[in-house]
């Protein structure tokens, strides 16, 4: 009986154990890791109906072109280890010139990358991605609504 006791309760810690691996989540450290951030968040963009048609039917965006440009500027923000070259707040106000801009977007754009980064990462970096995404929200933002009013 002794024995049946222990080895339940030494399943039920193994359970447990196993159950909190399967949920811990890592930080953001590697390119892979950004690229498995930015694949996920623009796969949800592109179905969000908030905001997935200014991608697809406004911007029309080549993901092909797109998703690897994200992957420099990310990676580049968030682990300082690639090059990027553009000019994101050019490309936002082409776009505001087609289709405007508003609060809703950008506060719906933050909402899902918050998401997408709780959903794989935790830690230093993840929060880094978190408040970097917040500021590019508000300055874009701001930026949008100077040139709307």
């Amino acid at each position: 009986m002794k024995f049946m006791k222990l080895l339940q309760k030494t399943l039920q810690n193994f359970y447990s154990l196993s159950v909190k691996l399967e949920i811990m989540k890592k930080d953001i450290s590697t390119s892979e890791d950004v690229k498995t951030l930015v694949d996920a968040f623009y796969n949800d963009v592109k179905s969000d109906p908030i905001i997935g048609y200014v991608f697809t039917d406004v911007a029309k965006v080549d993901w092909e072109e797109h998703l690897p440009r994200m992957y420099k500027f990310w990676e580049f923000a968030l682990l300082g280890n690639a090059i990027y070259k553009g000019n994101p707040m050019m490309k936002h106000i082409a776009l505001n010139a087609k289709e405007p801009l508003t609060k809703e977007h950008f506060e719906q754009w933050i909402q899902l990358w918050e998401a997408t980064i709780d959903r794989f990462y935790e830690g230093e970096i993840a929060n880094r991605a978190k408040e970097r995404g917040q500021l590019m929200k508000t300055v874009m933002h701001i930026k949008m609504e100077q040139i709307n009013s």
